[in-house]
């Protein structure tokens, strides 16, 4: 049920699955991406012992980090976007641009 009292119909359920998988998924992406690109050159190259020490905490660290970033602005857009009343005022080449004041 919304917070309306009103029970969601299965496009509505179905919409929010596809974007919490896509959210999921994308954090992933992002983490996975991040975290090779810090603590990658440990991993691959013979590098003294305390750059290792550093690389693959501070690459796990960013990779959470982003990880729960992307899953939030994510959904976040997703709910702001489905609020209804929102009208969305445009731009001049007609990208919607923000909420009408």
């Amino acid at each position: 049920m919304t917070s309306h009292g009103v029970r969601r119909g299965q496009a509505e359920r179905d919409a929010i699955t596809v974007e919490i998988g896509y959210a999921l998924f994308s954090g992933m992406f992002v983490a996975a991406l991040t975290f090779g690109v810090v603590a990658g050159p440990a991993l691959l190259f013979d590098l003294p012992a305390g750059i290792e020490q550093v690389l693959r905490p501070a690459g796990t660290a960013a990779a959470v980090l982003l990880f729960v970033a992307r899953v939030v602005s994510v959904l976040v857009r997703f709910r702001r976007a489905g609020q209804p009343g929102r009208a969305r005022r445009e731009s001049r080449s007609g990208v919607s641009v923000g909420p009408v004041r």
